[in-house]
């Protein structure tokens, strides 16, 4: 397809816009964790590493990461083991109601986080009796993981077909010897993708984690809400969102790259 020179720099214009737009303020928030200035004057006064040192030596803030890792990793291992059940039963059986099924695997992530808070908490409390905490957080925070494991599971099987499981049944192995020995090698890439990104998305979570977390139980997003709007705290929770930041990039960009290798193997089979 050939692009006029007008299209080219016009579509060239949009996408450094719409760059800017996204990441300047990430930027400034980056550039303020080394402010000197408390109040953030812009522009900034010199540079400092003191809100680091403060930031690193928070007991809050340390706790609060410490929650949001156990959340994150016990909602990772969750959506492992129940979205890849479920992308294998959806795409390699036929079922009446299969459609529908799918629908409802996919729809906790499409709903408002709102919607999803309030009904969790609702579900717990009201119908189940059992008072918020570290267990309701990880359950709701899976709940949602789950999609994304489910999606990368299930777009690798229908790229993948069933041919080799078919074969390796015929040559006597059992289902458990086919899934070790040639399934789950094929969904390899597809589940560290599928982990990395459930990962991020429950350290990131905060709408459903304000209606599923007990009094006791503080992630590190909380914690920056908490603390964004106190003046003392506001230089610490700007180093706590750059930190955030830089690192999320890295499972966004490691399952990016298993995407993109995927995609290659994919083409040349």
């Amino acid at each position: 397809m050939t692009l006029s020179r007008g299209l080219r720099l016009t579509l060239l214009t949009c996408t450094i816009l719409a760059l800017v737009v996204i990441y300047l303020p990430l930027g400034i928030v980056v550039l303020n964790s080394f402010n000197t200035s408390g109040s953030f004057a812009w522009p900034p006064t010199g540079l400092t590493l003191d809100w680091w040192d403060r930031a690193f030596s928070s007991p809050g803030a340390r706790d609060a990461l410490w929650v949001s890792l156990r959340v994150a990793t016990l909602a990772t291992v969750i959506s492992l083991v129940l979205g890849t059940m479920a992308a294998l039963a959806l795409q390699r059986f036929r079922f009446f109601g299969r459609n529908f099924v799918s629908l409802l695997v996919i729809l906790p992530i499409a709903l408002p986080g709102i919607v999803t808070g309030i009904a969790f908490q609702n579900a717990f409390k009201t119908l189940l009796g059992i008072d918020l905490g570290f267990l309701t957080l990880v359950v709701a925070h899976a709940t949602f993981c789950i999609v994304t494991v489910f999606n990368n599971v299930q777009a690798r099987l229908r790229r993948l077909g069933s041919n080799l499981e078919e074969a390796s049944m015929d040559l006597g192995a059992g289902t458990f010897t086919t899934f070790r020995r040639i399934t789950f090698p094929m969904l390899r890439s597809a589940l560290l993708a599928g982990g990395l990104l459930s990962f991020a998305l429950s350290f990131d979570e905060i709408i459903v984690t304000t209606f599923t977390a007990g009094p006791r139980e503080e992630t590190l997003p909380l914690w920056i809400l908490n603390n964004m709007f106190r003046a003392q705290q506001a230089p610490v929770v700007n180093v706590v969102a750059a930190a955030l930041i830089v690192a999320s990039i890295v499972p966004i960009w490691i399952a990016q790259r298993l995407a993109g290798t995927d995609e290659s193997v994919a083409a040349a089979r």
